[in-house]
């Protein structure tokens, strides 16, 4: 059985579990990228920055062992960042936040992801998103070629 999984508004002391999804999720599902930051590099962003600053979302398992095993953040129509726990990769996490991304910006979401991450980009054209550019990756602090995308209503 599956554990039921509650998305909310991501409080400071989230921060952290929300990091780690991060690095776990990053470092799964990219594993060609080089990351410029250290894991407490990315602590610190997430805890000064990310959930202080922007919209950001978690997704939470409830009941006895809960935990963090999502976080989405916003910034305008930007959709920054998705990254889910990879074991909980499949279970509609993701689609869950897409729809709450798209409830919070109606008018339409722009997002980057990597060239290489091809499951990403499959995961936002079924979700409506259509790349509009492509680049070297000079433009990004990885120096990974990137994709731009884009969901119009």
């Amino acid at each position: 059985m599956t554990a039921a999984v509650v998305l909310r508004r991501a409080v400071p002391a989230d921060a952290r579990a929300a990091a780690d999804v991060w690095l776990r999720s990053f470092d799964t599902s990219l594993p060609t990228v080089v990351r410029p930051r250290t894991d407490d590099d990315v602590r610190g962003y997430f805890r000064d920055v990310v959930v202080p600053l922007r919209e950001t979302w978690v997704a939470e398992t409830a009941g006895e062992g809960r935990g963090i095993v999502g976080v989405m953040v916003l910034n305008g129509d930007l959709l920054s960042q998705l990254y889910l726990d990879p074991e909980w990769r499949g279970r509609g996490l993701g689609d869950r936040f897409v729809s709450l991304a798209k409830e919070r910006n109606p008018q339409g979401l722009t997002l980057w992801t990597f060239q290489v991450n091809k499951p990403a980009h499959r995961f936002y054209e079924r979700h409506g998103f259509v790349a509009v550019e492509y680049t070297d990756g000079s433009g990004n602090e990885e120096r990974e070629p990137d994709v731009r995308y884009v969901w119009q209503p």
